[in-house]
Protein backbone atom coordinates (compact mmCIF):
# COMPACT_ATOMS: atom_id res chain seq x y z
CA UNK A 1 0.00 0.00 0.00
CA UNK A 2 1.30 3.42 -0.88
CA UNK A 3 -0.24 6.16 1.49
CA UNK A 4 -0.40 10.04 0.40
CA UNK A 5 0.79 12.99 2.59
CA UNK A 6 -2.75 12.56 4.87
CA UNK A 7 -1.93 9.44 5.60
CA UNK A 8 -4.51 7.85 3.13
CA UNK A 9 -4.17 4.80 0.20
CA UNK A 10 -3.87 6.41 -2.50
CA UNK A 11 -5.96 5.79 -5.92
CA UNK A 12 -5.27 2.76 -8.27
CA UNK A 13 -7.12 1.85 -11.45
CA UNK A 14 -6.35 0.30 -15.07
CA UNK A 15 -6.55 2.26 -18.02
CA UNK A 16 -6.95 0.95 -21.70
CA UNK A 17 -3.88 3.12 -23.59
CA UNK A 18 -1.95 2.51 -26.59
CA UNK A 19 -3.22 -1.11 -27.34
CA UNK A 20 -2.32 -1.95 -23.72
CA UNK A 21 -3.55 -1.75 -19.71
CA UNK A 22 -1.24 0.34 -17.25
CA UNK A 23 -2.61 -0.17 -13.90
CA UNK A 24 -1.41 3.26 -12.12
CA UNK A 25 -1.42 5.12 -8.79
CA UNK A 26 -3.04 8.67 -8.68
CA UNK A 27 -3.06 11.08 -5.53
CA UNK A 28 -3.00 14.91 -4.54
CA UNK A 29 -3.92 17.59 -6.06
CA UNK A 30 -2.49 20.30 -7.92
CA UNK A 31 -0.09 20.53 -11.30
CA UNK A 32 0.11 16.91 -12.61
CA UNK A 33 3.28 15.42 -12.10
CA UNK A 34 4.25 11.45 -13.52
CA UNK A 35 6.73 9.28 -12.00
CA UNK A 36 8.43 6.55 -14.24
CA UNK A 37 9.89 3.60 -12.88
CA UNK A 38 12.45 1.46 -13.69
CA UNK A 39 13.68 -2.28 -13.64
CA UNK A 40 13.50 -4.66 -11.66
CA UNK A 41 10.97 -2.33 -9.76
CA UNK A 42 7.58 -1.52 -10.25
CA UNK A 43 5.75 2.02 -9.23
CA UNK A 44 5.68 0.70 -5.83
CA UNK A 45 9.61 2.49 -5.84
CA UNK A 46 7.63 5.88 -5.81
CA UNK A 47 6.33 4.98 -1.94
CA UNK A 48 8.93 7.42 0.13
CA UNK A 49 8.02 10.01 -2.52
CA UNK A 50 4.55 10.00 -3.09
CA UNK A 51 3.08 11.22 0.10
CA UNK A 52 5.75 14.11 0.25
CA UNK A 53 4.40 15.35 -3.47
CA UNK A 54 0.97 14.96 -3.28
CA UNK A 55 0.33 17.90 -0.92
CA UNK A 56 1.27 19.77 -3.75
CA UNK A 57 0.75 18.03 -6.93
CA UNK A 58 -1.66 15.46 -8.46
CA UNK A 59 0.83 12.27 -8.48
CA UNK A 60 0.63 9.24 -11.43
CA UNK A 61 2.64 6.52 -10.55
CA UNK A 62 2.00 4.12 -13.48
CA UNK A 63 3.40 0.65 -13.85
CA UNK A 64 4.95 0.57 -17.51
CA UNK A 65 4.23 -1.90 -20.18
CA UNK A 66 4.73 -5.47 -19.26
CA UNK A 67 5.52 -4.84 -15.38
CA UNK A 68 4.39 -4.37 -12.29
CA UNK A 69 0.47 -4.70 -12.64
CA UNK A 70 0.09 -3.70 -16.33
CA UNK A 71 -0.59 -5.84 -18.95
CA UNK A 72 2.22 -7.76 -20.59
CA UNK A 73 1.84 -7.70 -24.62
CA UNK A 74 3.96 -9.40 -26.60
CA UNK A 75 5.21 -6.01 -28.41
CA UNK A 76 6.03 -2.73 -27.42
CA UNK A 77 8.93 -2.31 -25.27
CA UNK A 78 11.09 0.13 -27.02
CA UNK A 79 11.35 3.28 -25.49
CA UNK A 80 9.17 5.48 -27.53
CA UNK A 81 5.90 3.14 -27.43
CA UNK A 82 6.23 2.95 -23.77
CA UNK A 83 6.42 6.94 -23.76
CA UNK A 84 3.41 6.84 -25.75
CA UNK A 85 1.57 4.67 -23.50
CA UNK A 86 2.21 7.48 -20.32
CA UNK A 87 1.35 10.59 -23.13
CA UNK A 88 -1.49 8.02 -23.72
CA UNK A 89 -2.33 7.49 -20.15
CA UNK A 90 -2.28 10.97 -19.11
CA UNK A 91 -4.37 12.36 -21.96
CA UNK A 92 -6.92 9.56 -20.78
CA UNK A 93 -6.90 11.13 -16.89
CA UNK A 94 -7.52 14.64 -18.18
CA UNK A 95 -3.78 16.20 -17.85
CA UNK A 96 -2.90 18.30 -20.48
CA UNK A 97 0.31 19.34 -19.27
CA UNK A 98 2.46 17.84 -16.44
CA UNK A 99 6.35 16.88 -15.73
CA UNK A 100 8.19 13.69 -15.52
CA UNK A 101 10.25 11.79 -13.54
CA UNK A 102 11.70 9.17 -14.70
CA UNK A 103 14.49 6.53 -12.76
CA UNK A 104 16.20 4.05 -14.74
CA UNK A 105 14.71 3.12 -17.56
CA UNK A 106 12.02 5.45 -16.73
CA UNK A 107 14.31 7.86 -17.11
CA UNK A 108 15.23 7.12 -20.52
CA UNK A 109 11.20 6.65 -21.67
CA UNK A 110 10.71 10.09 -19.95
CA UNK A 111 13.13 11.41 -21.93
CA UNK A 112 11.35 9.99 -24.98
CA UNK A 113 7.99 11.41 -23.39
CA UNK A 114 9.35 14.72 -23.09
CA UNK A 115 10.79 14.22 -26.60
CA UNK A 116 8.05 13.30 -28.28
CA UNK A 117 5.12 14.85 -26.64
CA UNK A 118 6.76 18.48 -26.31
CA UNK A 119 3.72 20.78 -25.86
CA UNK A 120 3.01 18.43 -22.90
CA UNK A 121 5.25 17.99 -20.57
CA UNK A 122 6.61 20.93 -18.53
CA UNK A 123 10.02 19.57 -17.17
CA UNK A 124 12.15 16.74 -16.88
CA UNK A 125 13.77 15.37 -13.65
CA UNK A 126 16.17 12.51 -15.20
CA UNK A 127 17.32 10.09 -12.23
CA UNK A 128 20.50 7.06 -12.37
CA UNK A 129 20.16 6.56 -16.05
CA UNK A 130 22.46 5.84 -18.88
CA UNK A 131 21.24 6.16 -22.69
CA UNK A 132 20.88 3.84 -25.53
CA UNK A 133 23.37 5.29 -28.75
CA UNK A 134 25.30 7.63 -26.28
CA UNK A 135 27.56 5.01 -24.23
CA UNK A 136 25.55 2.63 -22.29
CA UNK A 137 26.38 0.04 -24.74
CA UNK A 138 30.06 0.35 -23.71
CA UNK A 139 29.71 -0.41 -20.13
CA UNK A 140 28.60 -4.12 -20.92
CA UNK A 141 32.31 -4.61 -22.02
CA UNK A 142 34.29 -6.10 -19.71
CA UNK A 143 37.17 -3.54 -19.32
CA UNK A 144 39.03 -2.48 -16.33
CA UNK A 145 37.48 0.80 -16.71
CA UNK A 146 34.25 -0.87 -16.03
CA UNK A 147 35.40 -3.59 -13.58
CA UNK A 148 37.22 -1.31 -11.50
CA UNK A 149 34.67 1.72 -11.66
CA UNK A 150 31.55 -0.71 -10.43
CA UNK A 151 29.77 -0.08 -14.34
CA UNK A 152 30.15 -2.96 -15.80
CA UNK A 153 27.03 -4.11 -16.72
CA UNK A 154 27.18 -7.60 -17.41
CA UNK A 155 23.65 -8.40 -17.27
CA UNK A 156 22.76 -6.67 -20.79
CA UNK A 157 24.73 -8.88 -22.71
CA UNK A 158 22.93 -11.89 -21.00
CA UNK A 159 19.58 -10.64 -21.05
CA UNK A 160 19.95 -9.92 -25.08
CA UNK A 161 20.45 -13.94 -25.36
CA UNK A 162 16.80 -15.44 -26.66
CA UNK A 163 15.18 -17.98 -24.86
CA UNK A 164 18.39 -18.69 -22.29
CA UNK A 165 17.86 -16.02 -19.61
CA UNK A 166 14.16 -17.30 -19.05
CA UNK A 167 15.03 -21.01 -18.58
CA UNK A 168 17.39 -19.59 -15.93
CA UNK A 169 15.85 -17.10 -14.30
CA UNK A 170 12.31 -18.95 -13.44
CA UNK A 171 12.31 -20.41 -10.04
CA UNK A 172 15.17 -17.55 -9.14
CA UNK A 173 13.25 -14.20 -9.54
CA UNK A 174 13.88 -13.62 -6.14
CA UNK A 175 17.49 -14.47 -5.67
CA UNK A 176 18.14 -12.42 -9.44
CA UNK A 177 15.75 -9.61 -8.12
CA UNK A 178 17.45 -9.67 -4.62
CA UNK A 179 21.02 -9.22 -5.97
CA UNK A 180 20.51 -6.70 -8.70
CA UNK A 181 18.66 -3.85 -6.59
CA UNK A 182 21.05 -4.32 -3.26
CA UNK A 183 24.10 -4.48 -4.93
CA UNK A 184 23.55 -1.97 -6.84
CA UNK A 185 22.79 0.40 -3.54
CA UNK A 186 24.65 2.11 -1.32
CA UNK A 187 22.29 1.61 1.66
CA UNK A 188 21.37 -2.15 0.97
CA UNK A 189 18.94 -2.26 3.76
CA UNK A 190 16.79 0.19 1.87
CA UNK A 191 15.59 -2.31 -0.46
CA UNK A 192 12.69 -3.36 2.37
CA UNK A 193 11.42 -6.65 2.62
CA UNK A 194 7.88 -5.02 1.53
CA UNK A 195 9.48 -3.53 -1.36
CA UNK A 196 11.08 -6.40 -2.26
CA UNK A 197 8.45 -8.86 -2.29
CA UNK A 198 6.32 -6.62 -4.12
CA UNK A 199 8.91 -6.67 -7.32
CA UNK A 200 9.09 -10.56 -6.76
CA UNK A 201 5.47 -10.83 -6.97
CA UNK A 202 4.80 -8.95 -10.25
CA UNK A 203 8.01 -10.39 -12.19
CA UNK A 204 7.46 -13.97 -10.91
CA UNK A 205 3.80 -13.50 -12.25
CA UNK A 206 3.30 -15.11 -16.09
CA UNK A 207 4.97 -12.84 -18.70
CA UNK A 208 6.57 -11.05 -15.85
CA UNK A 209 10.19 -11.68 -16.68
CA UNK A 210 9.70 -11.96 -20.28
CA UNK A 211 8.76 -8.68 -20.29
CA UNK A 212 11.57 -8.01 -18.81
CA UNK A 213 13.84 -8.81 -20.54
CA UNK A 214 11.84 -7.30 -23.77
CA UNK A 215 12.99 -3.77 -22.66
CA UNK A 216 16.78 -4.70 -22.72
CA UNK A 217 16.15 -6.18 -26.00
CA UNK A 218 14.91 -3.14 -27.27
CA UNK A 219 17.97 -1.35 -26.74
CA UNK A 220 19.85 -1.32 -30.61
CA UNK A 221 15.58 -0.05 -31.19
CA UNK A 222 16.41 2.84 -28.32
CA UNK A 223 19.47 3.57 -29.51
CA UNK A 224 18.25 5.32 -33.16
CA UNK A 225 15.59 6.00 -31.11
CA UNK A 226 17.73 8.59 -28.86
CA UNK A 227 20.27 9.64 -31.79
CA UNK A 228 16.76 10.68 -33.68
CA UNK A 229 15.18 12.59 -30.77
CA UNK A 230 18.63 14.23 -29.98
CA UNK A 231 18.72 16.38 -33.30
CA UNK A 232 16.28 18.57 -31.53
CA UNK A 233 17.62 19.15 -28.30
CA UNK A 234 14.82 19.91 -25.24
CA UNK A 235 13.82 23.12 -24.05
CA UNK A 236 11.83 22.40 -21.13
CA UNK A 237 14.22 22.63 -17.91
CA UNK A 238 16.00 19.24 -16.47
CA UNK A 239 16.86 17.54 -13.16
CA UNK A 240 19.73 15.21 -13.56
CA UNK A 241 20.05 13.44 -10.25
CA UNK A 242 23.28 10.88 -10.08
CA UNK A 243 24.32 8.57 -7.32
CA UNK A 244 27.86 8.92 -6.20
CA UNK A 245 28.68 5.30 -6.68
CA UNK A 246 26.74 4.65 -9.53
CA UNK A 247 26.13 6.49 -12.28
CA UNK A 248 26.91 9.98 -10.55
CA UNK A 249 27.32 12.84 -12.93
CA UNK A 250 27.26 11.41 -16.25
CA UNK A 251 23.30 11.83 -15.70
CA UNK A 252 23.91 15.26 -15.85
CA UNK A 253 26.93 14.94 -18.87
CA UNK A 254 24.35 12.85 -20.79
CA UNK A 255 21.55 15.45 -20.90
CA UNK A 256 23.56 18.25 -21.57
CA UNK A 257 23.78 16.20 -24.92
CA UNK A 258 19.47 15.95 -25.14
CA UNK A 259 18.85 19.40 -23.89
CA UNK A 260 19.66 23.20 -23.40
CA UNK A 261 18.28 23.78 -19.72
CA UNK A 262 20.02 20.92 -17.39
CA UNK A 263 21.00 21.16 -13.70
CA UNK A 264 22.54 18.30 -11.87
CA UNK A 265 22.88 16.72 -8.53
CA UNK A 266 25.29 13.88 -7.15
CA UNK A 267 24.02 12.12 -3.90
CA UNK A 268 25.83 10.08 -1.74
CA UNK A 269 23.79 7.08 -2.31
CA UNK A 270 23.60 3.91 -5.21
CA UNK A 271 21.35 3.54 -8.08
CA UNK A 272 18.29 3.81 -6.22
CA UNK A 273 17.48 7.13 -5.14
CA UNK A 274 13.78 7.44 -4.72
CA UNK A 275 14.34 3.99 -2.18
CA UNK A 276 18.00 5.29 -0.55
CA UNK A 277 17.87 9.06 0.05
CA UNK A 278 14.11 9.88 -0.27
CA UNK A 279 14.89 13.05 2.07
CA UNK A 280 17.51 14.32 0.03
CA UNK A 281 15.63 13.88 -3.43
CA UNK A 282 12.65 15.52 -2.47
CA UNK A 283 14.82 18.37 -0.80
CA UNK A 284 16.32 18.77 -5.07
CA UNK A 285 13.00 17.95 -6.45
CA UNK A 286 10.47 20.02 -4.95
CA UNK A 287 12.17 23.53 -5.50
CA UNK A 288 12.99 22.37 -9.22
CA UNK A 289 8.89 22.12 -9.96
CA UNK A 290 8.04 24.74 -7.99
CA UNK A 291 9.48 26.78 -9.97
CA UNK A 292 8.59 25.27 -13.32
CA UNK A 293 5.28 25.73 -12.16
CA UNK A 294 5.54 29.23 -10.93
CA UNK A 295 6.63 30.17 -15.04
CA UNK A 296 3.94 27.74 -16.39
CA UNK A 297 1.38 30.19 -14.13
CA UNK A 298 3.04 33.35 -16.01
Amino acid sequence: MIYDHHGEPVRTGRANVNGTSLHHRTGGSGPAVVLLHGVPKTSYHWRHLIPKLTARYTVVAPDLRGLGDSARPSGGYDSATMADDVAALMAHLGHESYSVMGEDWGAVIGYQLAARHRDHVNALVFAEALFPGFGFEDHTALTHENVSGGMHLWHLGFYFQPDVPEMLIAGHERELITYMIKSERTYPDTATPDAIEEYVRCYSMPGGIRAMLSIYRAMLVDAEQNRQAARTKLDIPVLALGGSAFIGDRNEAQMRLMAHNVTGRVFDAGHDLAEEVPDEVVAAVLPFLAEVTMVAAV
